[in-house]
């Protein structure tokens, strides 16, 4: 369709219609092929059970996986050139979406293996104090069990022994923590 401008632009030079070709933004494609020089990087420092989650095609699984164990000079950096060509031809979205998804449960599960390990450190330190405290926020413990693993882990401390009760302690409040969220997302509403 033509605008107003056009008619008039092509009645007074006798029906000649000039076409301009729009050229690419030369800057926006180099920042798009950084973007996927990084991508192709952050690849190669996954594991390759990480890399399976991905649904990479054959070829670009391959050339990561040779990336990641190049050392980081020329070969590497050709290689990752390569595999940013490659992922030029695949939905680099959905790549970067699982990404984002693999990175949010990596950090939730440092935050819960942080809170962890701060409940076993108090529970060792403060005894009976912090006891009651997490028994007040988590009644479905087994309170006898718990009691006893809080004190074989205060004696082994006392006593400079290898922390077999601490870890069994930490592994009961993993558990006991994992069940408690879970039964917390079942009592969640579905919109």
């Amino acid at each position: 369709m033509i605008n107003d401008y056009e008619e008039d632009y092509l009645e007074e030079d006798d029906d000649e219609y000039i076409e301009y070709a729009v050229r690419p933004n030369k800057t926006q494609i180099k920042r798009e092929i950084a973007a996927l020089f990084e991508l192709g990087e952050e690849l190669a420092e996954l594991s390759n059970a990480q890399l399976n989650q991905l649904d990479l095609t054959d070829e670009l699984k391959a050339a990561v996986v040779l990336a990641a164990g190049m050392p980081p000079k020329g070969a590497r950096k050709r290689q990752l050139k390569f595999i940013s060509s490659l992922l030029r031809n695949v939905d680099s979205e959905a790549i970067l979406e699982k990404l984002a998804r693999m990175k949010t449960q990596s950090a939730h599960a440092v935050r819960e293996h942080h809170k962890v390990e701060k409940w076993r450190d108090r529970l060792i330190a403060e005894g009976n104090d912090a006891l009651t405290e997490l028994l007040d926020d988590y009644a479905q413990a087994d309170h006898q069990h718990l009691r006893h693993l809080v004190r074989s882990a205060q004696k082994e401390a006392e006593l400079a022994k290898p922390p077999k009760s601490s870890r069994q302690l930490y592994h009961y409040l993993k558990e006991l923590f994992e069940t408690d969220s879970a039964t917390d997302n079942d009592d969640q509403p579905i919109d």
